[in-house]
């Protein structure tokens, strides 16, 4: 079975190499075209004729999508257009990443996969405009919805809170967001599981929950750190683009299709510490 990946030099992209090792895994990154590029990925996608499309490119520096929306718009939303457009021209499955932050973040509870998206900053707008494409053009698709992605090769929380606990002696961590950390890693390996089953809205993370404040204590944890983490409010530590307070995914498209749910959340961040 051939496989063509978007975005393979990305965090999950390099990680969907590594799950697909079994399959004929055909990866593009922005050198090889540009999926804002109606033309090219046409083309490309036509000539490569892969079974499946894993779609990942996408711009996702969060706060860099509220000063520049329209590459936000461009590339998660246009490209991903693009990329559809290029997978009805040979009924091709496409498999589309998406983000928790498609969602407002006021309910209590988890969010399921077919509650209704409102998105509060223009990356979640973004990638809800790629959804929107997707669920439009197609119905030949899975939308995997996954949320606060940390993995090998790439900026992510994980390895910058590493990095500080061994050069400051506090931190200060937000503790009013919740959500679901998720290993990229992981995340790949179910990805593989969840191609051939039904197609639909799937969310995927790690499992349980946690603030950006108790995911910090635990990787000091996890390192025996002395640094002392502070928590503290989103309104004190303020940033460009609003996040959701409470963006928790419950993974139920993955129970109904009988599939196992990935690991806690606790037990992946061990894992990737090497502990």
């Amino acid at each position: 079975m051939k496989i063509a990946l978007t975005g393979s030099d990305g965090m999950l992209g390099r990680e969907i190499e590594n799950a697909f090792k079994e399959v004929e895994l055909v990866s593009f990154t922005l050198r090889d075209f540009d999926v804002t590029d109606l033309d090219k990925t046409l083309s490309v996608i036509k000539e490569t004729k892969p079974a499946y499309v894993i779609h990942s490119a996408a711009y996702t520096d969060v706060d860099g999508c509220e000063h520049d929306p329209e590459k936000a718009f461009l590339v998660n939303g246009i490209g991903t257009r693009n990329v559809v457009m290029a997978c009805e021209e040979i009924q091709c499955p496409l498999i589309y990443m998406s983000s928790d932050f498609v969602f407002d973040g006021m309910k209590k509870e988890p969010y399921n996969e077919w509650d209704s998206p409102n998105p509060l900053n223009r990356y979640g707008v973004s990638k809800l405009m790629g959804e929107n494409y997707v669920t439009s053009l197609t119905n030949r698709f899975y939308i995997v919805r996954t949320s606060w992605l940390y993995g090998k090769r790439g900026k992510n929380f994980v390895d910058t809170i590493d990095r500080f606990l061994s050069e400051k002696k506090e931190l200060k961590v937000v503790n009013d967001q919740v959500g679901s950390p998720t290993f990229a890693f992981d995340l790949a390996k179910k990805l593989k599981e969840l191609i051939g089953k039904g197609y639909g809205t799937y969310h995927l993370t790690n499992t349980s929950h946690c603030s950006w404040y108790e995911f910090a204590v635990e990787i000091a944890r996890l390192r025996s750190s002395r640094t002392r983490i502070i928590p503290v409010t989103s309104e004190e530590y303020k940033l460009p683009a609003k996040r959701p307070a409470y963006s928790v995914l419950n993974n139920t498209m993955l129970k109904l299709e009988g599939l196992y749910e990935l690991r806690h959340w606790k037990e992946a961040l061990q894992a990737y510490l090497g502990h």
